[in-house]
């Protein structure tokens, strides 16, 4: 093992948790299967197939969209050729403190566009709800199907240094990734074939079949048409709209395809219209219906949110479903475990210190240099600001920026990621890691993938592993 350069070249990151690495510079047992196969190839084969996956890559047309770059608006997706391993006890923490998060999400959104207990209850105050952009007035009363509001979710981890897993945020507005999740692992089996049944790694190849019964569920008809609502080609996760609409063989369509007549959905097809009966959107809220909000947007569908109202279609995520995944809101979700289910939360929050509150935001003013600002509404890693990187001017001109509106920004100690290995210039080497996994949630429970997006800062030393900021992914491997 030592002869090979692949292992004996590297270096483990000082205070983080190593994926692949125990504390003793020993190798974790999930790894021992692809160590094996790391030992008896050299590092031109794996250079071979590193180009082979940028080759499937590029021939398959897995990309992403970047708005502002000069090169050209299309990406291909960074893929790192190394999985990532977990182990199924770890796993079933992960499931376990997911499920338990997403019930009391969904029951805070029911609550606070119906009975508003919380707020009565004084666990959330009012002034952050009601000031929340998220939070759609239009939804107040609106009787959902099943009471599910969250259909379909990514909850961001990261494994902090202790070895415990935390969850760095929610999404469940439109969650994106899914794609790529299933992308690496045609990928891996491609590469590595046979490796994958011998070390027992959990397929997640059924997704698009659980989220199409997921969503059938919601109707009461033996065959319910089902539509994908894309925003269209600009969008930066229009190949994953297109690749989940072929998966689940239904209909993609974008907002000019449909219109809305005596308050039911139509599709425009060459024999007519279809009625639709649930939409899967991919279009933000404040897109979906000119009628309501966005008077300028061409995306949605005017008159949608009477249909949804009138219960003549079902619309997933539910609109509104943004105010709980956004960040001020994140703070209290250790809150709504208690509050709703009477239980300790089985995965922790990263502390977190709101800065319209003045002794938290001169606290974190003092520590800037330990700390990460975010934008309660901002999302792609976007509007941050990372402390130990800015330089004085840059961290002035950002409090600045924040003292206009405290309320609307966050704050949390940057946190060592836990690292994995990556192939990187012909030899293994550290990066930073997180780990989206996704849930699916109907009238018969929540399921989730037994995976999930593996996202990977590639700059050595970066923290930022957002593929429009120089991030890429590797597959995630879960052990029976």
């Amino acid at each position: 093992m030592k002869d090979n350069n692949l292992f004996s070249n590297y270096e483990k990151l000082a205070s983080t948790w190593d994926e692949m690495y125990n504390d003793n510079a020993e190798f974790r047992s999930q790894y021992d299967g692809f160590i094996k196969y790391l030992e008896n190839t050299s590092p031109e084969k794996l250079s071979k197939k590193e180009d082979l996956a940028k080759q499937l890559f590029m021939s398959q047309g897995v990309t992403f969209t970047v708005y502002n770059d000069n090169e050209g608006i299309e990406k291909i997706f960074p893929f790192d050729i190394v999985p990532r391993v977990i182990t199924t006890a770890e796993w079933q923490k992960i499931e376990a403190g997911i499920k338990q998060r997403l019930k009391a999400l969904n029951l805070f959104i029911k609550d606070i566009y119906n009975e508003q207990f919380i707020i009565k209850d004084g666990i959330i105050p009012g002034e952050l709800i009601y000031s929340c952009p998220n939070f759609l007035r239009e939804m107040k009363g609106v009787k959902v199907p099943y009471d599910v509001y969250v259909h379909i979710s990514g909850v961001d981890l990261i494994r902090n240094n202790d070895g415990e897993f935390y969850v760095l945020e929610d999404n469940l507005r439109t969650p994106s990734g899914v794609s790529y999740m299933l992308e690496n692992r045609e990928i891996s089996k491609r590469l590595f074939p046979g490796i994958l049944p011998k070390n027992n790694v959990r397929s997640v190849s059924d997704y698009p079949n659980l989220l199409y019964k997921k969503l059938k569920e919601l109707s009461n008809l033996s065959k319910p048409n089902i539509v994908l609502l894309t925003p269209g080609i600009y969008n930066s996760a229009y190949y994953e709209h297109t690749t989940l609409a072929r998966l689940m063989g239904i209909e993609l369509v974008e907002g000019s395809d449909l219109v809305v007549k005596n308050h039911f959905v139509y599709m425009k097809t060459t024999n007519g219209l279809k009625q639709v009966d649930i939409i899967y959107r991919r279009v933000d809220d404040d897109y979906l219906d000119p009628l309501e909000f966005n008077e300028k947007s061409v995306l949605g569908v005017a008159g949608i949110m009477a249909a949804y109202r009138k219960g003549n279609v079902n619309i997933v995520n539910a609109p509104g479903t943004g105010i709980a995944d956004d960040k001020a809101i994140y703070i209290y979700v250790p809150d709504m475990i208690k509050y709703y289910l009477d239980e300790e939360p089985l995965l922790k929050n990263i502390e977190t210190y709101q800065l319209g509150r003045p002794d938290e935001l001169e606290y974190v003013t003092k520590n800037i240099k330990d700390m990460v600002i975010k934008k309660t509404d901002g999302s792609g890693g976007y509007g941050m600001l990372m402390g130990h990187e800015a330089t004085d001017e840059e961290i002035k001109d950002y409090l600045n920026t924040v003292s206009k509106k405290p309320e609307n920004f966050i704050a949390q100690p940057i946190l060592r990621l836990s690292t994995a290995p990556c192939y990187i210039d012909g030899k293994l080497s550290p990066r930073c890691i997180d780990l989206r996994p996704f849930a699916l949630s109907g009238r018969d429970g929540i399921d989730i993938c037994p995976g999930g997006l593996t996202r990977v800062a590639l700059k050595k030393g970066s923290l930022v592993v957002n593929s429009s900021q120089g991030g890429g992914s590797k597959d995630t491997w879960i052990l029976e």
